[in-house]
């Protein structure tokens, strides 16, 4: 059985990563596929967001059920940290 929620704010969760090509790339983990990328961390949000509605619709006129939201506050933040060549990873 499907579950039906009412109309409501729904939300979604965006990684935002620094691309090695320069840049940024997105992605919804929700939403398998849905991508994009900006030169700026603001350009990359922007997109991120617009790729997110614009698919979020696409399965809305299609009838395909939606994937259930992430219900707890999370965010995800790629915080770099520069660390000296001799440092060592398990």
């Amino acid at each position: 059985m499907k579950k039906v929620v009412k109309a409501r704010d729904y939300k979604f969760i965006a990684i935002i990563k620094l691309a090695e090509e320069g840049g940024y790339y997105a992605y919804c983990p929700l939403l398998p596929g849905c991508t994009s990328q900006g030169e700026t961390y603001s350009e990359a949000v922007a997109n991120i967001e617009d790729a997110i509605k614009g698919m979020v619709e696409a399965m809305v006129k299609q009838g395909d059920p939606l994937p259930l939201e992430v219900t707890e506050e999370n965010y995800v933040l790629d915080i770099p940290v520069k660390l000296p060549k001799s440092v060592r990873f398990a």
